[in-house]
């Protein structure tokens, strides 16, 4: 396991760490509730913004005018989708572009 991934556990253990007052479990409940509200936003097309965080949103993406399945070699028209586009705040700006240079 890399030292680099934060699952949602780790992030349910470390507010446990700092709050205390109530079980790990019930930690958990609320940050699967907290997902599962910013899928359900994106799901409902709503701009999910998160100060200090930064910005979800789904963007239209145009269709290719011929798409070709790699598989078959079948020439098509592909079709309009939306992509959930994450543009990061300025907090998060701040702390993790220097981190790239």
């Amino acid at each position: 396991m890399s030292d680099r991934k934060l699952k949602k556990v780790d992030i349910a253990d470390e507010i446990y760490e700092q709050v205390k007052e109530i079980t790990r479990k019930q930690i958990l409940s609320v940050v699967d509730i907290f997902f599962s509200q910013i899928l359900k936003g994106i799901r409902e097309d709503k701009i999910i913004e998160l100060r200090g965080l930064g910005t979800f949103e789904v963007k239209l993406r145009r269709a290719r005018k011929k798409v070709r399945n790699p598989k078959t070699g079948d020439i098509f028209e592909g079709k309009d989708h939306g992509v959930v586009v994450f543009r990061p705040g300025r907090e998060l700006k701040k702390i993790a572009w220097p981190m790239r240079g």
